[in-house]
């Protein structure tokens, strides 16, 4: 187990180059992971049992304690990121499956690795796991509701089955985990030390199926207007989020912790969806969302990481000047 901790850590911290250099062999490479594409549901599945069994009852309970500020990052999360997903369509003219592909993304719940970034920045993780969950269980409502809202103008959506996938391939494996958890605390530690090497072996099978599927559409025209496009949700989402958790007065953890929250999605399940229920094309905002969030997100961490840190110093150093005139003044 110590061995697949140290691998599951040093992928964690080449994550984001990872993915860059699996993408590129399966642009070049298309039959590397074209075969995998049809199991995509699967592997999603695969990773939200594992967010299953990291929750416990006191994650629930937490909810239930402190309802507000979880329940408010869960309303910012899916109030602004499918409004700037259709806002940013129009503003490029965008359409068709791209549009849908970028709604879609847009819809999905809060994206998984937005709680190792909150982590990474001091930020409020306890805060940042709840809000997880809350729009990861909401999800099979708000997101057939979300793209039926923003996208049915361009293409028809098939609502029940989504809200039926959705159920099937997030909430089940999500429950399940929680179950097997509490049944079997002990043993579900244990695995969890293994969690991390197999999401993100499974994320990268996914963005290799998505990026091996579009090998041929990745850079048209039409598909290199994503790039910008993702960008501009990915930091809109970061912006928004912050200033909406400062405009109701939260402390710094937990502006950071929305901040998060808001501006990651679960690109996992959009690419999945996209493959699943419209052409592969409305794939590809969901696959470079997933490259671009963890730059974005490690870049915005480390820098807030850093600033708490002068932040802190600051303080310390006022303190000690103030105790020492103080002290002079007797």
């Amino acid at each position: 187990m110590k061995a697949v901790t140290k691998v599951g850590n040093w992928m964690s911290k080449w994550f984001t180059l990872l993915v860059v250099l699996w993408a590129a062999v399966n642009y070049f490479l298309p039959q590397t992971s074209l075969w995998i594409a049809p199991k995509t549901p699967i592997l999603l599945g695969i990773i939200l049992f594992g967010m299953g069994l990291t929750l416990n009852r006191d994650d629930f309970a937490r909810i239930l304690k402190q309802p507000i500020p979880v329940i408010l990052g869960t309303f910012a999360h899916y109030a602004i990121m499918p409004t700037i997903a259709w806002l940013l369509c129009l503003l490029f003219h965008l359409s068709g499956p791209t549009a849908v592909g970028v709604i879609l993304v847009g819809s999905c719940p809060s994206g998984t690795s937005s709680s190792v970034m909150a982590y990474l920045a001091k930020g409020d993780v306890a805060l940042d796991v709840s809000i997880e969950a809350l729009s990861t269980l909401l999800a099979p409502i708000m997101l057939p509701t979300m793209l039926k809202l923003y996208a049915g103008q361009w293409v028809a959506i098939p609502t029940q089955q989504l809200f039926l996938s959705t159920v099937k391939i997030v909430v089940i494996p999500i429950i399940a985990g929680v179950i097997v958890h509490t049944l079997f605390s002990k043993q579900a530690e244990k695995v969890t030390k293994a969690l991390p090497l197999v999401s993100q072996v499974a994320i990268l099978a996914i963005i290799g199926a998505v990026f091996a599927a579009n090998h041929a559409d990745l850079f048209t025209a039409q598909t290199a207007l994503v790039i910008p496009v993702v960008m501009l949700h990915n930091l809109s989402g970061y912006g928004l989020g912050f200033l909406f958790s400062h405009l109701i007065r939260l402390r710094e953890p937990q502006r950071k912790a929305i901040t998060f929250e808001v501006g990651m999605q679960d690109s996992s399940l959009g690419a999945t969806l996209a493959m699943k229920y419209f052409v592969p094309a409305a794939a590809i905002p969901s696959t470079i969302f997933s490259i671009w969030h963890n730059i974005s997100g490690s870049i915005l961490s480390s820098w807030w990481r850093q600033h708490t840190h002068e932040t802190m110093q600051d303080l310390e150093r006022e303190a000690a000047q103030a105790k020492a005139q103080a002290q002079a003044t007797r």
